[in-house]
């Protein structure tokens, strides 16, 4: 279900409008929302083994991982890879050492990777195109903003010097201009409720390129270690609470993008954001990129559990060929290459 259902559980329901100032009405039926749920799998992400050992690394535990991930219900699965700043090309190499087997015994997967980190804009996202022409590649970023991330020191405070995530508004449009001209269907991070005003800024212009997802990150308690050696991570973002998820709802009235939550450095399943958030149509983001608390699971355990959640809501959980339906991403094959510009 898009974000336009935001507010009407299994009541009303609002139509995207054409105007993104005017808003349009229809009456649903009575019941369980009956949307299909996209669950994704972020299976890594700065997340060590010491924090974690059931994390995977390296390409070959990616594979597995990524392929346990699918089987138990994800249709998305996004990783880190372990080289970083490098040209995109042996960056886009490190991905396909892990993808290949996913994608040889599950054609229909979804996976994609995240920024190469520079240098510069460019650099970022220089791993995308090599990426995108074997065909391998269906999801793109678009990261709208930018936020303070880092660990808490002795003090109890965000420890020095902490790192910006910086995503100007030039650099969106470079991210943008990627995932057009490649066919790339925009996975659109929401750290902080000005990443979604920028994202909806966009929208209301007609701009976003077609296949775009934002999704609603929380901030838990631990927030996002950006090392191995931070003791926690501070909080950045609005908190997992219900009265979080009416701001964003009340930011998303009107909208039709597909949306989704994920709780960062928390337990997303734990919170009451989960629960609601799928009733009113989310699809739900889980995995050990994201997962901070006093157990250690496996990205196969959240995803059992996400399913599991949906099963309870009365909604099924996509395939990843519905998952392509409903975020109507541009290539409807993974071997569909785009020309190059």
């Amino acid at each position: 279900m898009h974000a336009s259902s935001f507010f009407s559980g299994r009541g009303t329901v609002l139509s995207a409008p054409r105007d993104c100032n005017t808003l349009q009405f229809f009456e649903a039926e009575g019941g369980p929302v009956s949307d299909a749920v996209i669950v994704e799998a972020a299976i890594n992400g700065t997340t060590t083994k010491d924090r974690n050992p059931h994390v995977p690394r390296r390409p070959d535990e990616i594979a597995r991982e990524a392929l346990d991930c699918l089987q138990a219900g994800a249709a998305v699965v996004h990783n880190h890879c372990d080289v970083v700043m490098v040209p995109g090309t042996e960056a886009a190499a490190r991905y396909l050492e892990g993808w290949e087997p996913v994608l040889t015994a599950r054609p229909d997967a979804l996976l994609y990777p995240t920024t190469n980190f520079g240098p510069g804009v460019e650099g970022a996202y220089s791993h995308m195109e090599p990426l995108a022409e074997t065909g391998k590649l269906r999801i793109g970023i678009i990261d709208p903003g930018s936020v303070n991330l880092g660990g808490v020191a002795d003090d109890d405070l965000p420890a020095g010097p902490g790192f910006v995530y910086a995503n100007s508004f030039g650099d969106i449009r470079y991210q943008a201009d990627v995932c057009e001209r490649l066919r790339l269907g925009p996975s659109m991070a929401i750290f902080e409720p000005g990443w979604l005003r920028t994202a909806l800024t966009w929208w209301c212009a007609g701009r976003l390129p077609r296949g775009a997802m934002v999704k609603l990150y929380f901030g838990g308690d631990s927030g996002y270690p950006t090392t191995g050696s931070e003791r926690g991570g501070a909080p950045f973002g609005l908190p997992p609470t219900l009265r979080a998820l009416d701001a964003y709802g009340e930011l998303l009235d009107g909208c039709d993008l597909p949306w989704s939550v994920a709780v960062i450095g928390g337990d997303l399943l734990a919170s009451p954001v989960a629960r609601a958030a799928v009733e009113r149509g989310a699809h739900l983001h889980v995995g050990l990129e994201d997962f901070a608390g006093k157990r250690t699971p496996t990205n196969v355990e959240l995803v059992t559990e996400a399913v599991a959640l949906c099963k309870e809501v009365g909604r099924p959980v996509a395939s990843c060929e519905e998952a392509a339906a409903i975020l109507d991403l541009p290539r409807s094959r993974p071997d569909d290459v785009p020309h190059a510009a």
